[in-house]
C-alpha cells in the first residue's frame, strides 16, 4: 500500500534569462538546501522553463539537446537523495522544435514521465517559438497516480478534470506566472483543487525578466481548497506536509465523480 504522508519542497528561484549555465549552478545549490533537513522531502518541484527563462528568441541555441544536461544532473541527484523530483520544465529540443518539457523522475534516478506543455501562451509567444505537446501529462509516484500541467494550462479546467478521472490525486504545476495577476493564479489554483478534490502543488519563479515581474507565491493547496503553504516573493524553499489519505476522504463525502452527467455535457 502507498505511503499516504508525504513532505513537498517546491524551490522557488530566480531564473536568469538565457543564461543556462547560471541557472544549472543556482539549481543545484538550492536543491542541496531542498534535501538539507533531518526530515527530506519525498518529492520536489521546480519552477517552469529554468534553464533558459523565456529567452525566446534564442531558445534555438539554448534549449538541452534531448534534455541531456537535464536528466544527468536531476537523474544523479534523485538517485543519490532517494527523492521524487518533478523537474520544473525546460525548454528541451528534439530535432528542428524546441518543447517547453517536464521530467519526472523516482528514487531510483529513473525518469517515469515527462509532459510538453499543450496549451502555449500567446501573450508570451510561445506559439512562436515553441512546439506544443500532444498527450496527457500522467505518471505514479510511490504507488499514487499523479499529474502534471505547466502555467498556462491551468486555465482550462478540462484539463485537470481529464486527469483527475485518470485517477489523479495530486496535480504538480510548475509555472512563471507573472505579475499583475496574482488573484488569478491563487484563485485559478484552488478552484483545480477544489472541483477535483486533488491535491495542487504548484512552484512559480521570482524575479524580474525583461520588463516582466514575476511574483512567486508558490503553493500547496489540499482537496479542500485550503492553503497549507504559501511563499513570498523571494526566493525560497517552501515545504508542507501533505495527507493522500485526505483525497478518499473528500471524494466520499461529496461525490462529485458520481454525480457527473456527461450525457449532457
Amino acid at each position: 500500500m502507498a505511503e499516504t504522508k508525504w513532505n513537498v519542497a517546491l524551490i522557488q528561484m530566480d531564473i536568469a534569462i538565457g543564461e543556462p549555465e547560471r541557472n544549472f549552478a543556482k539549481l543545484q545549490t538550492l536543491l542541496g538546501e531542498a534535501v538539507s533537513q533531518e526530515k527530506k522531502p519525498d518529492v520536489i518541484l521546480l519552477p517552469e522553463m529554468w534553464n533558459t527563462g523565456y529567452s525566446l528568441d534564442r531558445i534555438q541555441e539554448l534549449a538541452d539537446v534531448e534534455g541531456g544536461r537535464t536528466h544527468a544532473l536531476l537523474s544523479s541527484f534523485s538517485r543519490e537523495h532517494r527523492v521524487n523530483l518533478i523537474g520544473g520544465s525546460i525548454a528541451e529540443k528534439k530535432g528542428q522544435d524546441v518543447y517547453n518539457t517536464i521530467y519526472a523522475y523516482d528514487r531510483e534516478g529513473k525518469r517515469t514521465a515527462d509532459y510538453s506543455k499543450i496549451h502555449l501562451f500567446r501573450l508570451m509567444d510561445e506559439e512562436k517559438y515553441l512546439k506544443e505537446g500532444d498527450r496527457l501529462g500522467q505518471l505514479e509516484l510511490d504507488g499514487v497516480e499523479a499529474g502534471m500541467m505547466i502555467c498556462y494550462d491551468i486555465r482550462f479546467p478540462e484539463l485537470s478534470r481529464k486527469l483527475a478521472l485518470g485517477g489523479a490525486q495530486i496535480m504538480f504545476v510548475p509555472a512563471e506566472w507573472p505579475n499583475p495577476r496574482l488573484h488569478h493564479w491563487r484563485t485559478l489554483l484552488m478552484a483545480r483543487a477544489i472541483e477535483n478534490q486533488m491535491f495542487v502543488v504548484s512552484c512559480n519563479r521570482v524575479g524580474v525578466s525583461g520588463t516582466t515581474e514575476f511574483f512567486g507565491h508558490s503553493m500547496v493547496i489540499d482537496p479542500w481548497g485550503e492553503v497549507l503553504a504559501e511563499a513570498g516573493e523571494t526566493e525560497q524553499i517552501v515545504r508542507a506536509e501533505i495527507d493522500l489519505g485526505l483525497v478518499s476522504e473528500v471524494r466520499s463525502r461529496i461525490t462529485i465523480f458520481e454525480d457527473r452527467r456527461p450525457a449532457l455535457y
